[in-house]
Parts: structure tokens; C-alpha cells; sequence
């Protein structure tokens, strides 16, 4: 049981909970087991979001890495997708991104990518803890001229546009028109400023909105995870399409021009249909959670397209897509990898491919959406034991519930038991066609397991 990681880095409250204390013993530990096989003084990138503990975090982060003995690169304000393209790029050791992704401002996180891009896996992060625990943390110092040494280098930022550019320019050129208009959200995170720059760098019209963060506005009501403030701008500027990222920049979220959302699901399926009739879409094949809806089974079906699924979090998608050589996959959150490009989820490379399939196909956002009918789904959280959260599945009274349930769904519905990894709670999810029944189903075996595992 990992003590300080959990499904996506360390995320705490800022300065009580992840303290400057906590930071430097992770950063330290980091340091050594990320550069360990290296015969040379390890070179760590660090970027971070817009939280007014983002500097004191950068401080402590820094200082560990410095005592261990490596060098560090500053990259200041950037979405976490940079972070990880620059670490190939520029052939880093490792790096960190600084953010708490969607949530509020008062919570931080450190997030360690390899030399690869990639999010460290979890038998790397038990490691990271077992040094920071040991005798041995304290044997990590550097002395003298092996002290590591800092520079800023927010200029990097400029390689990640050029990516960018050099990726989407012909095409978006060549298909661009004058009122094709784009609404865009950076949540007063990551993107606020690198959005702008890709936007204009591309020719592409566009009106922004929340980016203008002061440290404490990050998600606040805007981005990805609050989607009403978008809408009502798509609608009322007649605008093509909405674009909505979130506080670190790896996720994307649309509206289309009648207001209506485009789920992660929903951009899964625009863009397999995409790369497929182009003859990119790798062993026709998408990678999703288990959570992601029961549209995109239907579609796929319906398009002969492989779908695989993989438990909760984008590192497990990315993990089987490399695994089996897929280059698409993501969550419906809106965590989309396109392993051609970037190997982790990237909200501006996503949103950029959506405005390329628009482009080139000459259609309206609403009717890219249509190509997937995606199920009502409902999410009720069951209070239990936490101990016995896990004994669900042996519980007689709760698989009958189930059984009868998906019997009578007869493949136009679904219901998914997870227990919390980190709450005395077991989540209890269903999908069908009708609304408010899949809404009381999903109450009566909630209610049915707190009975049973209490």
C-alpha cells in the first residue's frame, strides 16, 4: 500500500499536507531512482500550473533535486502535455509537473514523468517511498562541485508550439475559413497563455475566456469540469465549436455549436472514425477505461472497430496501448492520448485534431457528435465497511441484483460495481436507456450494498 502516491501523483492540500518538507524528500528520493542507471549528472525538467503555491512547491522541488546533485530546467507556467513532449525532446533524465489537474486551488500535486514522457509507474513510485523512508535518504547528497544548478527556460515553451505547427499548418490552412470561429476556456490554468500563441501561430479564429488567473481562480467554475459558462458563450457569440481544457491542459472537453457537450467518449469515436478512413488508426483499435460509456461498445461494434478497456486512469490506458502497439485511447473525462503525437493525454492537440476532422470533413461539430448515441449513466456512491468493500462480489443478495438487472437490460444497458481506492465507498454505476429508472436501480443496490457491507 503506497503511502504518499496515489492514482495520479502526490495530491494534497498546498503547505499543510504537501509541505515544502514532504516535496524535498520526494524530489531528492525521486532524483536518485529516476537517474540511477545514468553515468552523468541527471537533467530534470520541472513545470507547474497556476496556483498560488505553484512557486513555493517549484522552491522545494528544486532544492531537493539540487542536493541530490541534478540540474534543473525552470519551465515556469506550462500545460502538462509540454512537459512531457520537452522531456523527449530535449533528452531530460526525468521531469515534474507541479498541478492538482482539475481541482481546486488549494490543493497541489507532483506528477514525475520518465525520460520517456511517461508517467512513472507504480512500482517506481513504491520505490520513491521506500527511499524516502530509509537510512539511506540521507546518504543522497551532493557535495562541493556536484551540486546541481537551476535555469529558467520558459522560452522552451516555443517548441511546443512549433510542434504544434508543424503538425496542423498545411491542413488547417488549406481547409480554414473565415467564419469558422472557436470558443476557448483555459480554466486560468496551464493553457492560458500557449493556447493563445498555438491558436494564432495556426490562423485559426478564436474567442478565449478565463485566462486570467490570479492563483486562486484555476477551475473555478470554468474548464473542463464546468461546462455551463462555455455553453452560454458557444451560444451567444454564434460561435463553430467550444473548447474546454482543464487547470494542467492534458484534457479537452467541446460543445458543439447547438450548446451540446462532446464528451471524452464522444471525441474517442470522431477521431477513430478519422484516423481509420485515413488509414491511421493502428490494428483498428481504441484503448478506453472500464468506465467509459456503453455508446462507444455500440460503435465500435457498429464500425468494426476493436475496443478494448482497461481499469480507471490514464496511465493503464497508455500502458496497454504501448503494451499492443494502439495509438488511441483515452477517458471519457476528456483525457485523450494520441501516441503518434504525445505519450500522455494533451487538451490542445486534442481539441486541434477535432478542428482538423471539422475542417477536412466540412461538417458542423453537432454532426460529428451524432456518430455515437451515448447512454444515460448514472453514479451513486454506497457508504461502506471499509474493510468489506471488496466482499460485494461474494455477497449472494447483491450478484442476484445484478444479474436480474443486466438480464433485463438484454445488452441495451449496464452496471458497473467499483469500490473507492482511496474512501469506504463502493461506487455503483449504470447505464441505460431510460433516465430515471437506471436512476432509482442505481439508488436500491446502493442501498442494498450499505445493508449487506455494513
Amino acid at each position: 500500500m503506497r503511502k504518499y502516491f496515489g492514482t495520479d501523483g502526490i495530491r494534497r492540500i498546498a503547505n499543510t499536507e504537501l509541505t515544502p518538507e514532504l516535496v524535498y524528500r520526494v524530489a531528492k528520493a525521486g532524483a536518485y531512482v529516476l537517474s540511477k542507471h545514468t553515468d552523468h549528472a541527471p537533467t530534470i525538467l520541472i513545470g507547474r500550473d497556476t496556483r498560488i503555491s505553484g512557486t513555493l512547491i517549484e522552491s522545494a522541488m528544486t532544492s531537493g533535486f539540487l542536493s541530490y546533485g541534478a540540474n534543473v530546467k525552470l519551465l515556469g507556467v506550462i500545460p502538462t502535455p509540454a512537459v512531457a513532449y520537452l522531456t523527449r525532446k530535449l533528452n531530460a533524465d526525468a521531469s515534474v509537473v507541479i498541478s492538482a489537474s482539475h481541482n481546486t486551488f488549494e490543493f497541489n500535486g507532483v506528477k514525475y514523468f520518465s525520460n520517456k514522457g511517461t508517467k512513472i509507474p507504480d512500482e517506481l513510485e513504491m520505490e520513491i517511498e521506500e527511499i524516502m523512508e530509509s537510512s539511506k535518504f540521507d546518504e543522497l547528497t551532493a557535495k562541493n562541485d556536484k551540486i546541481g544548478v537551476s535555469e529558467i527556460r520558459e522560452d522552451l515553451i516555443d517548441e511546443y508550439v512549433y510542434f504544434f505547427r508543424k503538425t496542423f499548418d498545411d491542413t488547417i490552412e488549406e481547409n480554414n475559413t473565415n467564419d469558422f470561429v472557436v470558443g476557448i476556456d483555459v480554466a486560468n490554468g496551464a493553457t492560458y497563455k500557449v493556447a493563445e500563441k498555438v491558436f494564432k501561430t495556426l490562423g485559426i479564429n478564436y474567442k478565449i475566456i478565463n485566462n486570467d488567473p490570479n492563483g486562486i481562480n484555476i477551475n473555478q467554475n470554468c474548464g473542463s469540469t464546468h461546462l455551463e459558462g462555455l455553453k452560454k458563450f458557444v451560444l451567444d457569440n454564434h460561435l463553430s465549436l467550444g473548447i474546454a481544457y482543464d487547470g494542467d491542459g492534458d484534457r479537452c472537453l467541446a460543445i458543439d455549436e447547438l450548446g451540446n457537450e462532446i464528451d471524452g467518449d464522444a471525441l474517442l469515436a470522431i477521431i477513430s472514425q478519422y484516423l481509420r478512413q485515413k488509414g491511421k488508426l493502428s490494428k483498428d483499435t481504441i484503448v478506453a477505461t472500464v468506465m467509459s460509456n456503453l455508446g462507444l461498445n455500440k460503435f465500435a461494434e457498429n464500425n468494426n472497430i476493436n475496443l478494448e478497456q482497461t481499469k480507471v486512469g490514464d496511465r493503464y490506458v497508455l500502458e496497454r496501448m504501448q503494451k499492443e502497439g494502439y495509438n488511441l485511447g483515452g477517458e471519457q473525462s476528456g483525457h485523450i492520448i494520441l501516441l503518434d503525437y504525445n505519450p500522455t493525454g494533451d487538451g490542445i492537440l486534442t481539441s486541434l485534431m477535432l478542428i482538423q476532422v471539422m475542417l477536412e470533413s466540412k461538417k458542423k461539430a453537432s454532426e460529428l457528435r451524432n456518430v455515437i448515441k451515448l447512454y444515460p449513466q448514472v453514479l451513486v456512491n454506497a457508504k461502506v465497511n471499509s474493510d468489506k468493500k471488496y466482499e460485494y462480489q461474494e455477497n449472494e443478495k447483491v450478484k442476484l441484483a445484478i444479474e436480474e438487472l443486466e438480464k433485463e437490460f438484454n445488452g441495451n444497458g449496464r452496471v458497473l460495481i467499483r469500490p473507492s481506492g482511496t474512501e469506504p465507498l463502493i461506487r455503483v454505476m449504470i447505464e441505460g436507456e431510460n433516465q430515471d429508472y437506471i436512476t432509482k436501480k442505481a439508488e436500491t443496490i446502493a442501498k442494498l450494498i450499505e445493508q449487506e457491507l455494513q
